[in-house]
């Protein structure tokens, strides 16, 4: 799992740096199990644009993400999860944003985690998981270059495998585009 992280993360940097259209950080708690998450990301802008008739339009944005997830829990012990993640991510925005510009956006992506618990009591029967997530935000700065978004993601496997007790996180996430 670390070697593919390690290629992962190779591969993103090691292409032009000005192909990435953002970066970003965010900084989730547990929702309904106490775990801490923090991940970085590179996201790449689409060009396609949806519904851009009246103020507001659809476009989105592949984002990749590297996080580490750790348990806060007293009764098991405290272990940590690497995850990799890549999601497409759909996003309703304004238009002509003025100097804030509010957007939603939701999406349903991949990832890898390793190991497959984050303590005794939370087991994920299996490294491959389902990420989605919805959320709201802005888009500020002189050129709309800073973007803070509130999210709510729930990771699972979908049943793939047993046990599928999945995770939810409640997010706080800053982003800069180029």
């Amino acid at each position: 799992m670390k070697k593919l992280g390690l290629l992962i993360v190779a591969l993103l940097f090691s292409s032009n740096l000005y192909a990435v259209d953002s970066v970003s950080v965010a900084y989730g708690d547990g929702s309904g199990y106490p775990a801490d998450m923090m991940h970085i990301g590179v996201g790449w802008d689409w060009d396609s644009r949806w519904f851009d008739e009246g103020d507001w339009l659809v476009t989105g944005y592949w984002e990749a993400t590297a996080a580490s997830w750790r348990s806060r829990s007293v009764i098991y012990s405290n272990r940590s999860i690497t995850d990799i993640g890549f999601t497409p991510v759909f996003r309703l925005q304004q238009r002509n944003p003025s100097a804030i510009a509010p957007y939603f956006e939701g999406a349903i992506g991949f990832h890898l985690i390793s190991p497959t618990s984050i303590s005794d009591g939370r087991r994920f029967g299996s490294a491959f998981q389902f990420g989605d997530h919805v959320g709201v935000g802005v888009r500020f700065g002189e050129q709309h270059q800073y973007d803070l978004s509130l999210r709510y993601q729930h990771l699972s496997n979908a049943d793939i495998k047993q046990p599928n007790q999945g995770i939810d996180f409640n997010q706080l996430r800053f982003a800069y585009h180029f």
